[in-house]
């Protein structure tokens, strides 16, 4: 299944954020803790240059505590400042704030010693799409300061927020970068949500994540809807259609309408805490 999206506005993000990065001094990138290196955009790297990095590994409440854990050691291995969140929950930020000041302190003393003091460090706020940046913010800042949703491309443009007296925040559109190498990353974006599903196939799709959750979480199917996870992959999502009564006219089963309430029913962890892929496949 290769899948390809980078709207025009994304090119145009990239720019912007190239000539920002200056005024910066951490990037702070969200990533899914479901798909924490398949949702995280390459390009930020050698955007970031020698800034400091912090990633934050959002959504972990419907992610698989084991393995976000081992994702938490593998980017402090790679020099990454890690936190994991559930960015609807305000309790965490003081942490995130502590951390920054941390990655920040050689920033902060090099000010002082100008004569500068209390000077908000400036972060640049990155992600893909549909990773949960709009909502952080707005529980960062404790107010309404961006537009949230669950579809990707919300935020069209950049705006400089005021979180704290000691952080500044610049956010900025979710952004894709032009082609996925690997078909396995396009699949797991879309899993998440980051592609717009107009531009799938569904069913393919579910086909996908169905051959996934027998592999890794054998029995997680048929407990959720009483499936013989024995049968073929097609068998399974047949099955799924006919138990959650997905039918056509005459009495035929949908499999589209039910590998669009398989692929929502993950989405929103009614299939329980499943990360998607895991730190030891990667070369480090």
């Amino acid at each position: 299944m290769n899948i390809q999206w980078y709207p025009g506005h994304m090119t145009k993000a990239r720019r912007m954020m190239q000539e920002d990065i200056k005024l910066i001094d951490i990037v702070i990138e969200l990533v899914d803790a479901r798909i924490p290196l398949s949702s995280k955009n390459p390009d930020i790297d050698s955007l970031a240059g020698q800034k400091s990095r912090m990633i934050l590994l959002n959504k972990y409440d419907l992610a698989d505590p084991e393995h976000t854990a081992e994702w938490e050691r593998w980017f402090k291995g790679q020099g990454f400042y890690v936190y994991k969140l559930d960015a609807r929950k305000g309790g965490q930020m003081k942490a995130i704030t502590n951390i920054i000041q941390e990655a920040c302190k050689e920033k902060i003393e090099r000010d002082r010693k100008r004569g500068i003091i209390n000077r908000p460090v400036r972060a640049m706020i990155v992600g893909i799409p549909n990773v949960g940046k709009s909502t952080f913010i707005n529980t960062y800042a404790g107010k309404a300061c961006t537009k949230t949703g669950n579809k990707p491309g919300v935020t069209k443009g950049k705006q400089w927020i005021r979180l704290n007296k000691n952080v500044e925040l610049l956010d900025t559109p979710g952004i894709l970068w032009p082609k996925f190498d690997d078909p396995a990353v396009g699949e797991r974006l879309a899993l998440i949500g980051s592609i717009k599903d107009e531009i799938l196939n569904i069913s393919e799709l579910s086909i996908r994540l169905i051959e996934f959750l027998k592999e890794f979480y054998s029995g997680i199917l048929a407990e959720r809807y009483a499936v013989d996870e024995n049968c073929d992959k097609i068998a399974i999502l047949e099955k799924i259609a006919e138990v959650r009564n997905c039918r056509q006219k005459g009495n035929v089963l949908d499999l589209d309408k039910a590998s669009k309430l398989l692929i929502d029913d993950f989405r929103s962890g009614k299939l329980g805490r499943l990360t998607l892929e895991f730190p030891q496949e990667q070369k480090i």
